[in-house]
């Protein structure tokens, strides 16, 4: 099997990965250095990596000045248990970018906030 890793640049991993745990009601885990973090599913499936602005020459992650963090980008989880993340969210942000709402195309329940960062991650419900 092969899969994707999406890795985005953010200022601060370790914040970035309590964020993205408490979120997706994962066990909180420290990153496994202060420029690179993992966010993994129970099973160990990497969800999304961590990588602090800068660390390395990577070019698309210099510095989040060279672009706009999240420009064209869209960070979509399907959760399980939605109605718990819901209320996690709610505990970020006093406002949603997306409202909970049901999606017409997929039929599920959804809603979107931004992390630490100014990406738009959208949770929906499994």
């Amino acid at each position: 099997m092969r899969r994707l890793w999406t890795i985005i640049g953010v200022t601060d991993v370790p914040a970035s990965m309590r964020w993205y745990q408490t979120l997706l009601g994962l066990p909180l885990a420290a990153p496994a250095h202060s420029y690179f973090g993992q966010i993994l599913d129970a099973d160990g499936t990497v969800l999304l990596a961590l990588h602090a602005w800068g660390a390395h020459d990577h070019p698309s992650l210099t510095s989040p000045d060279a672009a706009t963090p999240g420009n064209g980008l869209l960070l979509f989880f399907r959760v399980d248990d939605y109605d718990a993340a819901l209320a996690r969210a709610r505990t970020f942000v006093a406002r949603f970018d997306e409202e909970p709402h049901l999606n017409p195309n997929t039929r599920t329940r959804e809603f979107a906030l931004r992390d630490p960062d100014g990406y738009c991650v959208t949770l929906s419900e499994a």
